[in-house]
């Protein structure tokens, strides 16, 4: 699943694709959806932001309400971006067009769709639960720090905190086990356990991979490690990551073999040795 940073770099292509434009068409491949087409097309697409693992295209006011598109891609869900007159050949399901003066931005296979207003926007299940976004400029290390001590996260296992998006918007199983990695702690550790160094440490690690993640792309490991792996050859996934999907491979800092276990029904990958507390 796409976490915060690729949603938020989807979201900017999105923007670039279609903001500040006029709906010429509008089609949802969601039945209960279709009644909004004619209502929608003729609107201009006002703006266009990431809420965490979310994203929405906020619409000109349409007959006195102003109207959002809420969409989730979950697993699967895919945006595309292309001409209107030159739709890609695909075997997914398009789940929404949107066709705005010769510019189409089209999102397939996602089921999680719906057209909101303002009021209903702010109500909806997921959105409303949402912590603080990490890639906000307004997230600083003093809320990332009071949310860890707080009594609602602070005697829960990291590995479990780091993922819900009731503690931070944006953060998935990559990051997690990156975040981590990098702090030098065991999934399994509480934040109530950590003295106030390693909370420290941990928390600049929540803000600043995410948005190192986002600036590059998807690196999370050392940047320059990273450039030098890909110089000799090997692929940007290969590159990209400290411990996510390494297992087996030494560790860069120590050299121990990458082990991956079992969080939260998602696999997380750590080092036995740099992560033993």
């Amino acid at each position: 699943m796409p976490e915060g940073p690729e949603i938020r770099r989807i979201a900017d292509a999105l923007r670039e694709q279609i903001a500040g434009r006029v709906i010429d068409s509008i089609r949802f491949g969601l039945t209960p959806l279709q009644r909004w087409e004619s209502r929608l097309t003729g609107s201009e697409v006002i703006g266009v932001r990431a809420s965490g693992k979310a994203m929405v295209i906020r619409l000109s006011t349409v007959e006195h309400q102003r109207l959002n598109i809420y969409s989730h891609n979950q697993l699967y869900g895919r945006w595309v971006f292309c001409d209107t007159a030159f739709y890609p050949a695909s075997k997914r399901q398009l789940r929404l067009a949107i066709d705005c003066q010769g510019k189409s931005a089209l999102l397939y296979s996602a089921s999680d769709i719906a057209v909101l207003d303002d009021d209903a926007l702010s109500l909806h299940p997921f959105l409303r639960r949402l912590g603080p976004d990490v890639l906000e400029d307004t997230t600083s290390l003093a809320i990332i720090i009071e949310r860890l001590t707080s009594s609602r996260y602070r005697n829960r296992q990291l590995g479990s905190v780091l993922t819900d998006q009731g503690f931070v918007a944006g953060l998935g199983n990559y990051l997690r086990c990156e975040i981590l990695f990098y702090a030098s702690i065991n999934p399994v550790v509480r934040s109530s356990e950590l003295d106030e160094k390693r909370l420290n440490l941990l928390a600049e690690a929540i803000l600043e991979l995410p948005r190192q993640s986002y600036q590059t792309a998807g690196v999370t490991n050392d940047i320059d490690r990273a450039q030098a792996l890909m110089d000799q050859g090997s692929s940007f996934e290969d590159s990209r990551f400290y411990v996510f999907r390494r297992q087996g491979l030494p560790c860069y800092r120590c050299g121990t073999r990458i082990e991956k276990k079992s969080r939260c029904g998602q696999a997380c990958y750590y080092c036995p040795v740099c992560q033993a507390s």
